[in-house]
């Protein structure tokens, strides 16, 4: 299974373009949205092409691709902004690919390390948040982090997620990879 994998797009219109680019390109089985895609936030700068009202007319073109989108809320969707949306958009989301169980959510909700009350060991937790690129193993948990294709932060690139074969890996914009994990 293939899951393309984005998160912290916060209203950058260059962004979902490059998103619905990129799920073109790969084709991937499902499309996974980890939440803070329209809105820049209280504490972030504005993003290239900040343009939340395109963002949300854009957004029904993700529907048009060959396969699901499985979205999460995250701290800077606003209830109005998950209205709008063309998909659900809980707090967090289970997706089973090959054998995994993974808990998608946006993480601002979770600790950054284990002890996760009520995630059982040895499941994915797949996160944004932080916009910090992340691939590791730690104390029976996998943590994955895209980073965000908006507002890339800790001197790392933009960057999306992509995960295929066992392995999540971490690209850049120009589709070179930055980390990877191998699924346990």
């Amino acid at each position: 299974m293939r899951i393309l994998i984005a998160s912290d797009l916060h209203g950058s219109l260059d962004s979902l373009r490059l998103l619905i680019a990129k799920a073109g390109e790969l084709r991937p089985d499902m499309i996974a949205l980890l939440g803070d895609l329209v809105y820049h936030g209280p504490r972030n700068p504005l993003p290239g092409g900040y343009d939340t009202a395109s963002v949300l007319s854009d957004m029904p073109s993700l529907l048009q691709l060959p396969c699901p989108v499985t979205a999460v809320r995250g701290n800077c969707d606003a209830e109005v902004d998950v209205n709008l949306m063309p998909f659900p958009m809980p707090d967090s989301a289970w997706i089973e690919a090959d054998n995994l169980r993974i808990f998608a959510s946006h993480g601002h909700h979770l600790p950054e390390n284990p002890p996760l009350a009520g995630i059982p060991s040895g499941t994915v937790i797949l996160r944004g948040h932080t916009h910090i690129p992340r691939a590791e193993t730690a104390a029976g948990y996998q943590f994955w982090n895209p980073g965000s294709m908006s507002l890339p932060k800790g001197g790392f690139p933009a960057s999306y997620g992509l995960y295929e074969n066992g392995i999540f890996r971490v690209l850049d914009l120009d589709g070179r990879e930055i980390m990877r994990s191998k699924a346990a």
